[in-house]
This record gives structure tokens, C-alpha cells and sequence, in this order.
């Protein structure tokens, strides 16, 4: 069959309901034509009586496709699976065994691993170890120009599987799983990943399995999570699809990536792995002791000043960021404009910008010293996502949309720039051309970004580099190698494709008095408040 797709059925936690199962596949073949293969995840026998499996066995009954499942979850299942290797198990049913490699003669390459996470070595017949793992990763990893797998078979899913991706409704992927998977998972690279036991199905959107604009583009993964037969929810427990294996397809049709691509829900590139060591939350960033009474006027900065109140004999924790120099926008800095500032939440901030494009042009700012985005903690930018939702509601009511720009170069501190524009003014599309097209005029290279990618997969701490991101979620990215126009982004804004505002181009020429700039402040929180969720406002 090589060259030929082969067609596949996917089936969840059957749990002893063979025929249900059965009749359902005869039903599907009856209606869409024959199938290849069955492959079951999850509990393959239940508690149900033996009598039903027994037709099976005894071959009064037979499977109407060739069907493999996976081993035992449970030690009242065991005695189903007689050799650990695999074997058939009745005519058409076959055990693939604990884990390994199967490999048909349409070179389709299907990689399992059978039962649940074990924490003891060695492992019970029910379950698998880190030991498993490893040797499963190693005897492919081996493999000269090893790409990935076709398929993957688990019963449990890989934790952490919902990162960066659409939500499987109330199941919190955080807690639930195997880390183990999770890392197989990683090394595999399967086209498709078929898990159950949540009795819940769940289609992640597709990730990708490189970093974008430094590897070289592979294929991506889907994650499919199958519910039980016959659950009385009616969720989805047999998945149908057509598959091509990975060694007879195209490199280039392989490799092409879909429209709602995301960010790989494993990579830890992405949130930990530049991060420094993880610290306390006062290490972190002590915004508690940067707090300011907006209600009065100039905000004057509550207790905390060395001359009173309870925080005054705290002993001032070591911090890690330090600007080398006088910070106009360090919340706890005397060069900080305080009459700017709109919003202060946990970890970051919102001021008016000085000098800005609009009278609501707004900048949102790490409350600690961080240079960039690709620096912040996680609670930061869970923050900073916090106040460019409450931002987008805010200007839509207003018949606006906003454009956001980070420039990482020549600043010692984050700046991301949210300015609005005019729903009538002009289209997103239009507005993303409009960088593009001045890019180009300056000979800058903006590439378009995936629209589930993390800024953190694409820029490593310290590396130069602009970033601009629509409300639609469309992003756009610079490596910055050597020189970069200091006013690009404003300059793109305030052009007559966008604003039409070019005297608003340099900032230095449009700032306005202090007396001006607080009644701006003040009617932009007075505004805004309905939308701001902090609680330190």
C-alpha cells in the first residue's frame, strides 16, 4: 500500500463493550467504505462480564477490521495480556505489547507505550517507568535522520498538553497526566497522538515541533484525547482520518504548516528555560512595596519609604535586575512620572504615554527592572495578557482597535507601546502592510509570525529586536543585527496610510504640559476603570 493513504479509526477506553464498538466500525465502513486499522487507547477490558469478550475468543464473533490495543491500566486486567511482547488476542485483535515500534508494510510507523506512569522501578505489568521511556526515545532516537513517528499510542495524555493551545474544557491539563508522556511526546515528534482515561474527548489545535526563525521547519502534532464507547454524554470515542506515511510523503508537503498552528505545549524554551533561577515572590518583584495612592494628587507613594508604616524594617531583598542607570520607568524610581500612571496591578502597570500618538496611547510596564518581554516571569506576562484583554475591550468600545510594538534596543526597560486606531480609520490588513512596506523601503526584515507563537520561542534574553502584534493576534518580528530607526513604530503609526498624525512621529515634539498631562491621565482612568480588573487601582 506504499504511496497510498492508508485509513485509520481511533477509538477510546472500550472497557469491555466490544460489540457496541464493533457494530459502530461496521456501521462507519458501511457508510464511508473499509478501513485499515483500528487502534485502541485506554481500557481495552472493563469489569463487565467476561461472556461477550469470550465470542470474541473462541472466534464465534470476529473484529471487522484488523484491531491493536494497548495493554493493561490496572491489575485486574492483567491476565488479558499473557505475553508482554504482544501477541493476538483473537482473530483480528492484537496486543502490541508493553511498548515499542510497529511498522506495517505501507511503512506506516505507529510507536505505543502501554499502562499508566509508575514512580517505582521496576514498574508493575499495569505500568511503565522512566526506564521505559528512555529505551522506547532511544531506540528510535538512534535511528539515522529520525524525524518522527506517524503515530503515538498512550493510554494516559502528557501533561501540560493544553499550553498554548485551545482548553479542553473543565479538564486542567496542568495536573493531570503523565510528565513522562509529556516528554516522549517531545522526542517523538508524532503526526498523531492518540491518548484516553479522562473519558472526555479532546482535539488540540496542532503544534509545531521547531522554534520558529531558528530550526528549520518539521512537521507538526495533533493531540487527540478519545472518550469511552458508549458514554452517555455522547462524546466522541472513534476518530476517523486518512494518513500518509511520514517516508512516502513530499519533505516539503510534510513539513507545511496549518493556518492555527501553535507553539509546542512541551517546549520549555518557551516559559522556564531562559528564565533565572525561580525566586520568592518578594525576590521576584516587590511591587508590594511600590505602590502609589492614585487618589491623591502627584500619587504620593504609600508607606514604605524608610520612614514609617510596616514595611519600614523590612530588609531590602537582593534583586536580580538592576538598571545601570537612573530608570524613567521603574515604579519605584523618583525619575518615574507618577501623574502617568492609569492602572498598577500585581506585577506590572499602565501609564499614559508621554509624548504620545494619542491622548490613549498607553504603555504597559514591568513594575520590577526587566529589559524586555522575553526576560519576565510567567506571573508577569499572565499579567501583561491580563491588561491587553482588558485594553482590547476597552478601545472597541470606543470604535477603536489597537497595534502593539516592543523595540529591544538602546532601552534598559520594557516598553510595550498600545496604541489605538479607528475601527473607520483603516483595516488590520492595511495596517500590516503598512510596516511591511516601510520595512522594506528601510531594508528591514519583518517577518509574519505564527499567530499561536510565544515570543519567547523566536528571541533569546539580550538579543536586540522589534515585535509588533495586532489585536487580531497577526504578529510581526525584526532580528535586530546592527542599526534600527529608533522612532519606527511610531513613525509607521502616524503615517497618512494609519493616523495621519506625521508631526506626531518623534514623541519630543509632542509633549504636553504637567497640568494637561494629569487631566489626560485622570479622564483615562476615569474611563478605563470599568475595565480594569487590578485591585490595587
Amino acid at each position: 500500500m506504499a504511496g497510498k493513504p492508508l485509513r485509520v479509526l481511533a477509538c477510546g477506553d472500550v472497557e469491555g463493550k466490544f460489540d457496541m464498538l464493533f457494530n459502530r466500525v461496521q456501521a462507519v465502513q458501511k457508510k464511508s467504505g473499509e478501513f485499515d486499522l483500528l487502534l485502541c487507547v485506554g481500557n481495552f477490558f472493563g469489569s463487565t462480564p467476561e461472556a461477550e469478550w469470550e465470542e470474541y475468543r473462541t472466534c464465534a464473533k470476529k473484529a471487522p477490521v484488523p484491531t491493536y490495543v494497548l495493554g493493561a491500566n490496572n491489575p485486574e486486567t492483567v491476565h488479558y495480556f499473557p505475553d508482554v511482547n504482544g501477541c493476538e488476542l483473537a482473530e483480528n485483535i492484537t496486543y502490541l505489547g508493553r511498548k515499542g515500534i510497529f511498522s506495517g508494510t505501507s511503512g506506516l510507523q505507529i510507536a505505543y507505550l502501554s499502562g499508566t506512569e509508575s514512580l517505582s522501578e521496576p514498574a508493575p505489568a499495569y505500568s511503565f517507568s522512566s526506564k521505559d521511556v528512555s529505551e522506547l526515545k532511544m531506540s528510535l532516537l538512534s535511528t539515522p535522520k529520525f524525524k518522527g513517528v506517524d503515530i503515538l499510542l498512550t493510554s494516559p495524555w502528557p501533561r501540560g498538553v493544553g499550553n498554548f493551545g485551545n482548553k479542553p474544557g473543565e479538564m486542567d491539563t496542568k495536573r493531570c497526566g503523565s510528565v513522562l508522556i509529556s516528554n516522549l511526546a517531545t522526542s517523538l515528534k508524532p503526526r498523531y497522538h492518540f491518548a484516553a482515561l479522562e473519558k472526555t474527548h479532546y482535539e488540540r489545535l496542532p503544534y509545531r515541533n521547531h522554534v520558529v526563525l531558528q530550526e528549520n521547519a518539521q512537521h507538526v502534532s495533533r493531540f487527540i484525547a478519545l472518550a469511552n464507547v458508549g458514554n452517555t454524554s455522547k462524546k466522541k470515542y472513534l476518530y476517523a482520518f486518512s494518513i500518509l506515511p511520514m517516508r512516502s510523503m513530499d519533505p516539503a508537503e510534510l513539513v507545511k504548516q496549518p493556518q492555527d498552528v501553535t507553539e509546542n505545549p512541551y517546549r520549555k524554551s518557551g516559559k522556564e528555560a531562559h528564565q533565572p533561577k525561580r525566586l520568592s515572590g518578594a525576590e521576584e518583584e516587590p511591587a508590594c512595596q511600590f505602590f502609589f495612592d492614585l487618589s491623591k494628587q502627584h500619587g504620593k507613594k504609600r508607606p514604605s519609604d524608610g520612614k514609617g508604616g510596616q514595611h519600614s524594617q523590612l530588609k531590602q531583598p537582593k534583586k536580580i535586575h538592576q538598571p545601570t542607570g537612573p530608570c524613567w520607568f521603574c515604579l519605584s524610581s523618583p525619575e518615574v512620572e507618577k501623574h502617568l500612571v492609569v492602572s498598577i496591578g500585581t506585577h506590572c502597570y499602565l501609564a499614559l504615554a508621554k509624548g504620545g500618538l494619542s491622548n490613549d496611547h498607553v504603555l504597559i510596564l514591568p513594575i520590577g527592572h526587566y529589559q524586555s518581554v522575553v526576560e519576565l516571569s510567567s506571573e508577569a506576562m499572565e499579567e501583561i495578557d491580563k491588561y491587553k484583554s482588558a485594553l482590547k475591550k476597552f478601545f472597541r468600545s470606543k470604535g477603536k482597535r489597537y497595534v502593539l510594538f516592543e523595540r529591544n534596543y538602546r532601552s534598559q526597560h520594557l516598553q510595550l507601546q498600545v496604541i489605538p486606531v479607528p475601527l473607520n480609520c483603516c483595516a488590520t490588513e492595511d495596517i500590516k502592510e503598512s510596516f511591511i512596506l516601510q520595512a522594506q523601503e528601510q531594508e528591514i526584515e519583518l517577518l509574519e509570525i505564527p499567530e499561536h507563537s510565544d515570543i519567547k520561542q523566536i528571541a533569546q534574553p539580550g538579543t536586540p529586536y522589534f515585535y509588533v502584534e495586532l489585536d487580531t493576534g497577526e504578529k510581526l518580528f525584526h532580528r535586530i543585527k546592527k542599526k534600527f530607526p529608533l522612532q519606527f513604530g511610531r513613525e509607521v503609526l502616524a503615517s497618512e496610510a494609519i493616523l495621519n498624525v506625521p508631526g506626531r512621529a518623534d514623541w519630543q515634539q509632542c509633549t504636553a504640559s504637567r497640568d494637561e498631562a494629569e487631566a489626560t491621565a485622570k479622564a483615562f482612568r476615569e474611563d478605563f476603570q470599568p475595565f480594569d480588573f487590578s485591585e490595587l487601582q
